[in-house]
């Protein structure tokens, strides 16, 4: 059974950093591309950025030189380290697991709330 446990949400001012944390558990293959994915109110669930076990990467356009994704095989854990967080930012972030760098599995965690705004 694969879990998927997120923290380190929460409130920020424009500018801001934070950093998000997914922990998950299960088989190599089930955790072999894991990432973010993020929906805010109105708005459907939209990627933000995914990394495989090799280390490749994929992020929105509208992250790229802000968001950083990395991984630690070791512990079975991505980071995702945000800069210069902007209030269309704001949503409740999802890590995920089981797709591919484009496209979503079909594994969730419960949601982590970034909420940007002074």
């Amino acid at each position: 059974q694969v879990q998927l446990v997120e923290s380190g949400g929460g409130l920020v001012q424009p500018g801001g950093s934070l950093r998000l944390s997914c922990a998950g558990s299960g088989s190599i293959a089930s955790l072999y591309v894991m990432g973010w994915y993020r929906q805010a109110p109105g708005n459907q669930r939209e990627l933000v950025a995914v990394i495989n076990y090799g280390g490749s990467t994929n992020y929105a356009n509208s992250v790229k030189g802000r968001f950083t994704i990395s991984r630690d095989n070791a512990k079975n854990t991505i980071y995702l380290q945000m800069n210069s967080l902007k209030p269309e930012d704001t949503a409740v972030y999802y890590c995920n697991t089981g797709g591919t760098l484009s496209t979503a599995g079909a594994r969730w965690g419960q949601g982590t709330q970034v909420t940007v705004s002074s």
